[in-house]
C-alpha cells in the first residue's frame, strides 16, 4: 500500500511564495507517489486574531490556490478541517495523555505568546495536539512542512508513541501499531526568505511576502522595496540581510547561469540591484502566471469546485471514522 501523507495550511488569506515553495510544491511532488490528504486548517487559524467575516472566503481562497497550483482531486483528497469533526474528537482524546508542561516549553508557543500577548488562549497551547490529531487521524507517515515545524512533528511522534504504549495492541494482524510516527518531507524551498531582509516570508509581517495572485507590477513593487546595500565593495555574498535574501530568491526562481552572472557582478562590485530585481520579478511572475490563469477559470466554475470540495470532505470523513472506531475501542469508549 502507498504511504499516507497529510499536510495542512492555515486559512489566513491568500497563499504566498513561502507557502507555495515550502508546502504546496512538496504536495505536488507527493500526490503522484503517495496516498495524500491536504487540508485547509481553519480550526488552527482561529487560535490567533482573525476576522470571522472573512474566514470562509479565506478557506475558499486556499482551496482555489491549491487547485490552481496543480493539486488534482483525482490523485489526492482536499479537506476543510472543520468539516471533518473527527479532528477535534481525536485531539481531545490525545490531549488526555500528553503533559501540559511539554506544550508550554515549545518554542512556537512562546513565540506566539510574545507576538499576541493579549490573545493567549487555550487553543494556542492546544495547537500542537490538534496538529498531531490532524496527521494521526489519517495515520499519516509523511508531512511536507518546513524545518521550523520539526518541534511540532516531534510532539506528533511522542503522542503516537504514548498512545501506542498505553493502548497499543496491534491494529492489524501484521502487528502494526495504532499510529505511525510521522516524518518530515523536505522541499527545496522550505525556507523562503523574507523581502524585509530578516527571517522567512510570513503573512503576518507586512512587506515580507509575494502572494501567488500578485500581478507583475505588484511583484516589481514589492521587490523594489526590498532592502539592499550599495553593492560597490565587492567580495563574497553576505549570508544574511536583504542582499542575501534577494540572492536566495534568485536561486529559487532564475536559471542557474542568470544566478551565476549576478553573483559575479556582486563579487566584482558592479552589481545593479534594479536589474537584479527586474530579472527576479520576471522569473517569479513567469512561474505564477499559469497558476493565476488556472485560478481565474476555477473562480468562474463555482458549482464544479463546490462539488469537488464536498465529495472530498465526505471521503475524508469516512476515512477518519475508521480510525476513530479503532481509537474509541482501544480507549474503552465503545
Amino acid at each position: 500500500m502507498k504511504k499516507r501523507v497529510y499536510s495542512g495550511i492555515r486559512a489566513t488569506g491568500r497563499l504566498h511564495l513561502g507557502n507555495y515553495l515550502g508546502a504546496v510544491k512538496g504536495m505536488l511532488a507527493l500526490q503522484d507517489k503517495y496516498d495524500c490528504i491536504f487540508s485547509v486548517v481553519d480550526l488552527h487559524a482561529i487560535t490567533t486574531p482573525y476576522d470571522p467575516k472573512t474566514l470562509k472566503d479565506n478557506v475558499r481562497n486556499v482551496i482555489l490556490d491549491f487547485l490552481a497550483a496543480g493539486l488534482d482531486p483525482s490523485k489526492c483528497h482536499l479537506e476543510i478541517q472543520s468539516k471533518v469533526p473527527q479532528h477535534m474528537e481525536l485531539a481531545y482524546y490525545l490531549a488526555t495523555i500528553y503533559p501540559v508542561s511539554r506544550l508550554e516549553d515549545l518554542p512556537t508557543y512562546k513565540e506566539k505568546k510574545a507576538q499576541y500577548p493579549k490573545y493567549i488562549n487555550m487553543g494556542l497551547l492546544y495547537y500542537p495536539v490538534l496538529m498531531a490529531a490532524d496527521v494521526l487521524l489519517y495515520k499519516g507517515e509523511l508531512v511536507p512542512v518546513g524545518i521550523d515545524q520539526e518541534p511540532h512533528l516531534e510532539v506528533m511522534r511522542e503522542i503516537a508513541r504514548k498512545f501506542n504504549s498505553m493502548f497499543g495492541h496491534p491494529s492489524t494482524s501484521s502487528g502494526s501499531p495504532t499510529f505511525p510516527e510521522p516524518k518530515r518531507f523536505k522541499t527545496p524551498g522550505e525556507k523562503v526568505p523574507s523581502l524585509s531582509g530578516a527571517g522567512k516570508m510570513s503573512k503576518s509581517i507586512e512587506g515580507s511576502y509575494i502572494n501567488l495572485t500578485d500581478d507583475f507590477e505588484t511583484i516589481k513593487k514589492r521587490l523594489a522595496a526590498a532592502p539592499t546595500d550599495s553593492g560597490t565593495t565587492g567580495g563574497p555574498l553576505p549570508k544574511e540581510g536583504g542582499v542575501a535574501n534577494l540572492f536566495a530568491l534568485l536561486k529559487l526562481f532564475a536559471l542557474e547561469d542568470v544566478y551565476t552572472k549576478f553573483v559575479q557582478d556582486y563579487e566584482k562590485g558592479n552589481i545593479r540591484y534594479s536589474e537584479l530585481k527586474e530579472v527576479l520579478a520576471h522569473a517569479i511572475y513567469g512561474e505564477l502566471k499559469p497558476l493565476q490563469e488556472k485560478r481565474k477559470e476555477l473562480e468562474e466554475d463555482t458549482e464544479v469546485v463546490d462539488k469537488m470540495i464536498e465529495e472530498s470532505n465526505e471521503h475524508c470523513r469516512i476515512m477518519a471514522e475508521v480510525t476513530m472506531q479503532e481509537v474509541r475501542a482501544k480507549m474503552g469508549l465503545i
